[in-house]
């Protein structure tokens, strides 16, 4: 994003039933005016159905973690880079109702 302060991604999956999912996520440090930036890396994602969703961000090494709401939460992926840092493979964990595996490749 102009500036270089945010990241922009743009999700396109569809679910293990077949329905179809997309949307937008802005990702970067929170700012709120006349504050100093957050610690944390966080995103808001406007997405299909309508919904908002929060996440936080951290990497760690070759680590990926997304907690889904804030830092600690029992929802959350966690996935590790291939060393070509091409492939992001991991789960999602929700404490309600299991979770999924998800792989991430680069597409140039």
């Amino acid at each position: 994003m102009e500036g270089g302060f945010f990241l922009i991604h743009r999700p396109r999956f569809v679910t293990g039933n077949g329905q179809k999912i997309g949307g937008i996520e802005v990702i970067g440090h929170e700012r709120p005016f006349g504050a100093e930036p957050s610690e944390d890396i966080k995103s808001r994602c406007y997405g299909s159905p309508g919904e908002t969703l929060d996440y936080v961000w951290e990497l760690e090494g070759d680590t990926f973690t997304i907690w889904f709401g804030e830092r600690g939460s029992p929802d959350y992926y966690r996935g590790t880079f291939s060393d070509d840092g091409d492939t992001l493979t991991g789960a999602w964990h929700y404490p309600v109702g299991g979770g999924y595996e998800a792989t991430a490749t680069r597409v140039e």
